[in-house]
């Protein structure tokens, strides 16, 4: 064979890169999938951004403090109220023996029985400032004086232990059948009750209620004064003054009936000053 011709190549020789080349084409293409987001990387990542503002929207409605309700709002005196037994009813009492029925009465619901029928007595009361000779005191007074509010079932042992307590006059109503009161009327009634409780616990807490300032009762007469009676039958007729309630308006008079001094419980309404 002679030099000029050309030599034939094998067929099936593969031809050899160089390692420049080998290698290049690899890196490239491992850098193009790591830098590639996948559909499931990007999802998961807008998953966790929306699980962020959802965090961050709860602790939001955490920091946001709910008003604490009113227990003396209807609401809550009604929940108060809510599955006890027996009805409500008004009783009637000699003005100023309000509180005394109450002590009578819880003692002759215990001494003849009648603690199945006969639940609860209540007087409500209210908190006053009284200012007496220049002094300022805080002092109880009776809410609606000359009555009193009594759950109970109105059976007749319990209906007679009630009529028959000292002080009470009878029931509100139809004497011998009364109506239970509805129910905004109890809620009406022992709302002062509620509040007077509400009053003494945030008293204890050093608290007290906005807006709830007591009243500011005056008083009109002074013990040893000199009076008017404006009441029949004594129109006209004098009494000394031995002890004055401010708080409830009423006071206690010596009058002179049948030749003896006797005191007599009146009200600043039923007086007048002597001239």
């Amino acid at each position: 064979m002679s030099q000029d011709e050309p030599t034939e190549m094998n067929e099936g020789a593969e031809t050899e890169l160089t390692p420049a080349e080998q290698e290049t084409p690899i890196v490239e293409d491992a850098a193009a999938d790591q830098d590639a987001p996948t559909d499931e990387t990007a999802a998961d990542a807008d998953t966790a951004s929306d699980d962020a503002v959802v965090d961050e929207d709860a602790a939001a409605d955490e920091a946001v403090e709910t008003p604490a309700e009113d227990p003396t709002s209807p609401a809550a005196i009604k929940r108060r109220l809510k599955g006890l037994p027996g009805r409500w009813y008004v009783l009637h009492t000699y003005a100023g023996y309000e509180k005394r029925v109450k002590q009578n009465l819880e003692i002759r619901m215990k001494s003849m029985n009648m603690e199945d029928y006969i639940f609860q007595v209540e007087v409500p009361m209210e908190e006053v400032f009284e200012v007496k000779r220049g002094e300022r005191k805080l002092v109880n007074r009776v809410r609606m004086p000359g009555y009193a509010l009594v759950r109970m079932e109105m059976e007749d042992e319990a209906w007679r232990t009630v009529q028959e307590t000292q002080g009470v006059t009878g029931f509100v109503g139809n004497g011998r059948d009364p109506v239970p009161l509805t129910e905004p009327d109890v809620i009406k009634m022992l709302t002062p009750v509620v509040e007077l409780e509400v009053a003494k616990e945030l008293r204890a807490q050093g608290k007290s209620r906005p807006g709830s300032e007591p009243a500011v009762v005056t008083a009109e007469f002074e013990v040893g004064e000199n009076v008017i009676l404006t009441l029949e039958p004594w129109v006209g007729m004098p009494a000394t003054i031995d002890a004055v309630d401010a708080a409830n308006q009423r006071l206690t008079v010596l009058m002179t009936l049948v030749g003896q001094e006797t005191p007599v419980d009146l009200s600043f309404s039923q007086v007048k000053k002597a001239d």
